[in-house]
């Protein structure tokens, strides 16, 4: 092992601590990008039926807003690309959080503003310069507001990286590092998550003769060892939130979490768009779902619940693009399954605990094998680091 990658995993391993006593929920992301979804009422009750607790929206819509007023249900609303030349004002950024958030706070519970979509990979590259003064200027606004308890961050493709394979040479491109280092400062000093929407279908659809199926649904496969920090990893997602974590480490940033904010198959896409199936949509969602029962975290930080979005929660029929973008839902606008993916396995009780029993899958016990054997390779690295400074000369 090299000596860089020696010093990441190290400072990545100790970064952990701050996470041990953290637990969260599956969210998911409801677009309304559609002329034929059900009234945000009847999504309220829908969502409420299932026990999620937790939600992401794209827009900050008055009556989706006022819907989720004393519904439990946890809230991130979403500033819109276009908004982000005008909102770099601490004024404007006040007036819109002054309009668009304080009204509906606390019966509405945000916990999170997306300050744009996928803003580094955007086709508009001016909006970048934008970035980054938007979201500390939305921040401002938030603590003048004594709303500084709702996380301020911005979704991002996994795209933003030059090289995710193997996680641990995961890497920024250059073109965005400059203005990555000034974002990843902000969410260091807030405390707030770095959000990630990776999609371990375009990986194969691209591939499909490279790129093991198996691999990417989270099915039972012999995976992959990190040459480097010898970690197993038995599904993509995994491995590319981890690839992030050492991105952001290359940059000196360590300690900062990583969540899913965007994950999903389509159940149906056009002839060139390989595995977009029912059975593969299905299949990924429910094993993800087992995953999440299962409390697991990623290799490289197996203490910490890996928090997820699913996206989404229905088929959006005005979606552009080719026939997956608008198959991406659990559920039909008529709020009828789209394919039965298990997620009332999450609203299960105590009394249900065995049903949760037969959820787990044998990908999913050889992670915990893979837990015990982490911790094996953690102590024996704190062991190797605390010898080597007790032979340094004083």
């Amino acid at each position: 092992m090299g000596m860089i990658h020696l010093f990441l995993l190290v400072s990545l391993a100790f970064s952990d601590y701050g996470f041990l006593q953290r637990a969260k929920s599956l969210g998911i992301n409801y677009g309304q990008v559609g002329n034929d979804l059900p009234p945000p009422d009847e999504v309220i009750e829908l969502l409420t039926s299932l026990k999620v607790s937790k939600a992401r929206i794209y827009d900050t819509n008055p009556q989706v807003l006022t819907a989720f007023a004393n519904s439990k249900i946890e809230l991130i609303v979403t500033v819109q690309n276009e908004m982000l030349p005008l909102l770099i004002d601490p004024q404007q950024a006040l007036q819109w959080v002054t309009t668009q958030i304080k009204p509906y706070y606390p019966t509405t519970k945000f916990t999170g503003i997306a300050v744009g979509n996928e803003v580094f990979t955007d086709d508009d590259t001016t909006l970048l310069s934008y970035l980054v003064q938007a979201t500390v200027s939305i921040h401002g606004a938030l603590i003048q507001l004594g709303l500084d308890n709702i996380q301020v961050s911005t979704p991002n493709s996994l795209a933003v990286l030059a090289q995710s394979f193997p996680p641990s040479a995961g890497s920024f491109k250059s073109e965005v590092s400059g203005i990555m280092s000034q974002f990843l400062q902000f969410l260091s000093s807030t405390k707030a998550p770095f959000w990630i929407n990776a999609y371990p279908y375009f990986a194969y659809k691209d591939d499909p003769d490279g790129v093991p199926l198996d691999y990417v649904l989270f099915n039972p496969n012999s995976g992959m060892i990190d040459p480097y920090t010898k970690l197993h990893y038995d599904n993509m997602l995994y491995a590319q939130v981890d690839a992030l974590i050492f991105a952001m480490a290359r940059l000196g940033y360590n300690g900062i979490e990583v969540r899913v904010s965007e994950t999903g198959w389509p159940s149906k896409g056009d002839p060139n768009e390989v595995g977009a199936t029912i059975e593969n949509a299905a299949v990924y969602n429910r094993n993800l779902l087992r995953r999440q029962l299962e409390n697991e975290g990623t290799p490289l930080r197996p203490n910490l619940r890996l928090e997820i979005y699913l996206f989404a929660l229905f088929n959006e029929d005005m979606k552009p693009g080719p026939t997956s973008e608008r198959n991406y839902g659990l559920y039909q606008p008529d709020c009828t399954m789209a394919y039965n993916v298990g997620l009332s396995a999450l609203s299960s009780s105590s009394s249900t605990s065995s049903a949760s029993i037969s959820l787990t899958s044998s990908a999913t016990k050889a992670s915990s094998k893979g837990y015990d054997q982490s911790l094996v390779y953690w102590t024996f690295v704190y062991l190797l680091i605390f010898q080597v400074f007790l032979r340094r000369p004083l």
